[in-house]
């Protein structure tokens, strides 16, 4: 039975697994800067599984499946996540840096299909597996080690879903003090910075510390301007999201409970999703094997 996004909230160990999740995702972008970034602003986020879903849900017998221009656009702006402009420019990045290529054969057909890079396939096979890694440690399943070893499973895993995140508000739209950041370019890598690094056992009652922050570092780190992070900083010390303990040298970060709550809320959504998609496709797998 999969994890409910109630359930995943009043977990204990569910910060836990959110933390083991930041470390995978720094990971992959140690592994991968520019392709690790695909997913770390959340317009970003929801583009590139969409754009996945599109490729893998295509259907030989159907011209107008797979991922195009035209799909891709009609179900991003069906959702108010971005503008036409905004979807092609992203495709085009996509093309640019050869994280997509053309189907062979369509390169001068219309509509143009395109499909990922082989360097695209590993790093949404080790997003899924991230998370699938993290519901691991609540209740001491196997999903990780059942996908390692039925990688196809993705062609059923992943569309179900990036479709329910999509169409999901709850996810699609993150709330105010989260969206500071993951509205951003590079925000979720900033907060998964926050997260991973912040002090479990820290005995004030409403942050937490993260510890020394060099907004030049980091910025320099996650390839984004210091202007922008500073800028980003700022405006959630004005929420009360983050403040600096040693004013006005600002040197070490706090991160304050309430927004590690929010976060958590916000991020059992996805991971509910992640936990029904992989049961659910577990499920046809040993259906068609009997």
């Amino acid at each position: 039975m999969a994890f409910t996004a109630e359930q995943l909230v009043g977990n204990p160990c569910f910060l836990m697994s959110i933390r083991f999740l930041a470390g995978q995702m720094r990971g992959m972008f140690d592994a991968g800067p520019r392709l690790a970034r695909l997913l770390a602003s959340h317009q970003r986020w929801l583009l590139t599984q969409t754009a996945y879903a599109l490729h893998l849900e295509h259907d030989p017998r159907d011209p107008t499946s797979g991922f195009t221009a035209v799909r891709l656009t009609g179900r991003i702006t069906a959702h108010k996540v971005a503008s036409r402009n905004t979807v092609l420019a992203f495709i085009e990045e996509l093309y640019t840096y050869r994280f997509i290529t053309h189907t062979p054969g369509d390169e001068r057909r219309r509509p143009r299909h395109f499909e990922p890079a082989d360097v695209s396939h590993q790093g949404m096979f080790a997003w899924i597996l991230g998370n699938l890694g993290a519901l691991d440690l609540l209740d001491g399943g196997r999903r990780a080690g059942f996908f390692q070893e039925n990688p196809s499973l993705i062609r059923l895993v992943q569309p179900r879903i990036a479709r329910h995140c999509l169409e999901d508000a709850a996810w699609r739209e993150p709330p105010e003090q989260v969206a500071l950041f993951l509205w951003t370019e590079a925000g979720g890598l900033v907060v998964d910075n926050f997260i991973a690094r912040m002090d479990m056992d820290s005995s004030e009652p409403d942050r937490f510390s993260v510890g020394r922050v060099e907004t030049r570092a980091l910025a320099a780190d996650f390839m984004m301007s210091r202007t922008h992070l500073q800028r980003v900083l700022a405006k959630a010390a004005q929420r009360g999201c983050v403040g600096w303990q040693d004013e006005p040298r600002k040197t070490h970060l706090w991160i304050s409970r309430d927004f590690v709550e929010e976060y958590c809320a916000w991020q059992a959504v996805k991971f509910a999703y992640v936990d029904e998609a992989f049961e659910w496709a577990k499920a046809q797998i040993e259906e068609m094997a009997i």
